[in-house]
């Protein structure tokens, strides 16, 4: 009876330790190390560096409240904000950490106002100091839980598919400007009158769209991102890629940025962020813009302050020095950028710079640093979820078919005469590239494992993407 009794609770057991790993599985473990399709990557980039900054940034900022919830420690060790929580989800959702994450997002969503948004300040683990969202906590969180969505599904405790279309609803509702696609830095404030270029994320804007089948809307807010940047280029007649922190959208500096440091009319700790998350833009989707953007900046650092080692932390739009401290945010964010400045070298400098640069306890500059090192690592992707919501899209009327579908391998690709194709797996590797010569292409594809893979044509200007199933 003894043994009988042994047997039943070692069989138990086993179905208990196989439950928790089905439950705690994930579609894309740490390291992801995505190789982009656009632009360049360091060559003497490690995960390793990645894991490091992830490490300290966990043990120096998360804390745990109670019911599993988590913060991020702000400056202000005793206060949390927005921000830090969706920094700390994207993180965390790129490092497969789930407890962490849904500790974080549960917090995120017991601070939240009428409008569905997180209070932008909050005394510990309770108790609002600031209310009322602030938009790039919105834009990072909801990004996070699309990824959350690809990682784990959205079949557990947490639904993240459900969540994060209920959180993009309320950023189109209550942070875009009506009728002119401008994004507000709140939901209660700005738009056209004032607004934040470094808040502009068209990489997440275009995942939006096609997650929630809102394409149109959101290709919208992320061109109308790059106009506002480029007429605060043009009238400020800034040098590179150098943004004021805060401006209208036609460009001009707002009088409504009193409030903020140098009237929101420099290139400091708001806009510094800009030169990542346009970078991001380029090396996920290849957008032309984000590429003109991002080599800007990494023609101002490379140039004309002669290389990394000169960055510092505040510069007039003419680029005229304003700051003194050479430190991760600007770093990094410049590091980011020279992805697409086509120069190996400053790249492979800019990384170890980063790399580098030792502030663990500095809220801000050690949260960003791990930020950046994730996308220059290739652990900062785009999830194959955000890529197709049913069986693919196009932009500009490219016109392209497939079949058969599903395949053994091979299959025809109907597309405009030189095409660029490249098939992607599911955690966006290229697999196969080539150029089409013909209206009608033949794709070999039987030496690849069975499984979902992604189909890019891009015929100058245009684009489309298709899903493939490899029997």
């Amino acid at each position: 009876m003894k043994n009988k009794l042994l047997t039943m609770k070692m069989v138990v057991a086993s179905i208990l330790t196989f439950s928790v790993t089905i439950l705690n599985a994930q579609t894309q473990p740490f390291p992801a190390n995505v190789t982009f399709t656009n632009g360049l990557m360091a060559t003497n980039r490690a995960d390793a560096d990645a894991t490091a900054s992830y490490n300290t940034w966990k043990t120096n900022f998360v804390e745990a409240c109670s019911n599993g919830r988590f913060r991020v420690k702000f400056d202000n060790a005793l206060q949390t904000v927005s921000e830090g929580v969706a920094y700390g989800m994207l993180l965390t959702v790129y490092k497969a950490d789930k407890v962490t994450f849904d500790g974080l997002w549960n917090y995120y969503k017991d601070n939240r106002n009428g409008n569905g948004v997180m209070n932008w300040k909050i005394n510990g683990c309770s108790g609002t100091v600031g209310q009322n969202g602030a938009t790039d906590a919105e834009l990072d969180a909801a990004m996070a839980l699309i990824v959350a969505d690809y990682q784990w599904g959205s079949t557990g405790t947490i639904n993240y598919r459900a969540d994060a279309l209920a959180l993009i609803a309320a950023m189109k509702q209550h942070e875009v400007e009506a009728n002119t696609f401008v994004l507000k830095p709140g939901d209660m404030f700005g738009g056209s009158a004032l607004t934040n270029p470094s808040y502009f994320a068209p990489a997440y804007y275009r995942a939006y769209g096609v997650f929630s089948n809102d394409v149109t809307f959101w290709n919208n807010v992320a061109t109308k991102a790059y106009d506002v940047i480029n007429a605060n280029l043009t009238t400020n007649n800034a040098v590179g890629g150098l943004v004021s922190d805060w401006c209208q959208a036609s460009g001009a500096y707002s009088n409504q940025a009193g409030s903020y440091v140098n009237n929101g009319q420099r290139y400091t700790y708001d806009a510094a962020r800009t030169p990542w998350r346009i970078a991001t833009d380029y090396v996920w989707y290849g957008n032309t813009s984000g590429k003109t953007y991002a080599k800007k900046c990494s023609d101002f650092v490379r140039v004309t302050l002669g290389g990394t080692a000169n960055i510092k932390d505040g510069y007039y739009q003419n680029g005229n020095l304003s700051g003194q401290w050479h430190n991760a945010t600007f770093v990094g964010a410049f590091a980011c950028a020279a992805m697409a400045g086509e120069n190996q070298t400053h790249l492979n400098d800019s990384y170890t710079d980063l790399k580098n640069l030792n502030e663990p306890n500095s809220y801000f500059n050690h949260t960003l640093k791990t930020m950046y090192q994730f996308l220059l690592t290739g652990n900062f992707y785009l999830p194959s979820n955000a890529v197709l919501s049913n069986d693919g899209f196009s932009t500009n009327e490219l016109l392209v078919e497939l079949y058969p579908n599903p395949t053994s391998g091979l299959f025809t690709l109907s597309a405009p005469v030189a095409s660029q194709v490249s098939v992607l797996d599911v955690h966006g590797k290229v697999v196969l590239e080539k150029n089409t010569t013909n209206l009608s292409s033949s794709i070999d594809m039987s030496t690849q494992a069975s499984g979902i893979y992604f189909v890019k044509i891009k015929n100058e200007n245009k684009l489309a993407f298709r899903k493939i199933v490899i029997n």
